[in-house]
């Protein structure tokens, strides 16, 4: 998956609530666009939708850490 880094104000670790916006596994894919809208991937999800979504200027980062 191709990486952008978010700008740091709008990055915060993801948490076990956090989940897929497209089948509800757990989120381990952040996208944000340039207004700040934020969307949630599993890793299949994320990969699946990656191309689409850097094609539409959408920052992706999946290096965002998990904290309980």
């Amino acid at each position: 998956m191709t990486q952008m880094t978010l700008a740091p104000a709008t990055t915060r670790p993801l948490v076990n609530a956090d989940r897929c916006d497209r089948c509800g596994a757990a989120a381990q894919v952040v996208a944000r666009n340039e207004t700040n809208m934020v969307l949630l991937f599993c890793n299949h999800h994320g990969d699946k939708h990656s191309v689409a979504l850097l094609e539409q200027n959408w920052y992706l980062d999946d290096k965002i850490e998990l904290v309980d």
